[in-house]
């Protein structure tokens, strides 16, 4: 897909009643902010468990968990309650380039996994 700047990309929006009680809406944002919390919570266990079989019970706890909150996102986006901005073909590739040469710098980034 090619975007143009500062083009915004997002599906047509399904509405849900403006009222005192939660909606639709509502509900996925609060439970994809409550999953965003706990991927980070999960990351900061898993650096700080000193036992193998710990660290996995985290680390597939947190897979699972990054897992429903892109599910939550894709369903946002394809209500159109998540909006996205479009980016130039370049620009992504100098992003791409500038990460694969940070990476390249970490202590582990040429480390087989």
């Amino acid at each position: 897909m090619r975007a143009i700047s500062g083009q915004k990309i997002q599906n047509p929006q399904t509405n849900v009643p403006n009222t005192q009680q939660m909606n639709d809406k509502d509900f996925i944002t609060d439970l994809l902010s409550t999953e965003k919390y706990m991927s980070a919570s999960y990351g900061t266990a898993m650096s700080e468990a000193s036992h193998i079989q710990l660290y996995q019970e985290i680390a597939s706890t947190c897979n699972e968990t990054d897992q429903c909150m892109r599910d939550l996102f894709n369903t946002m986006f394809q209500k159109g309650w998540y909006s996205l901005e479009g980016a130039p073909q370049q620009t992504i590739q100098q992003t791409l380039q500038e990460y694969a040469g940070m990476k390249g710098q970490l202590p582990s980034g040429n480390m087989p996994h």
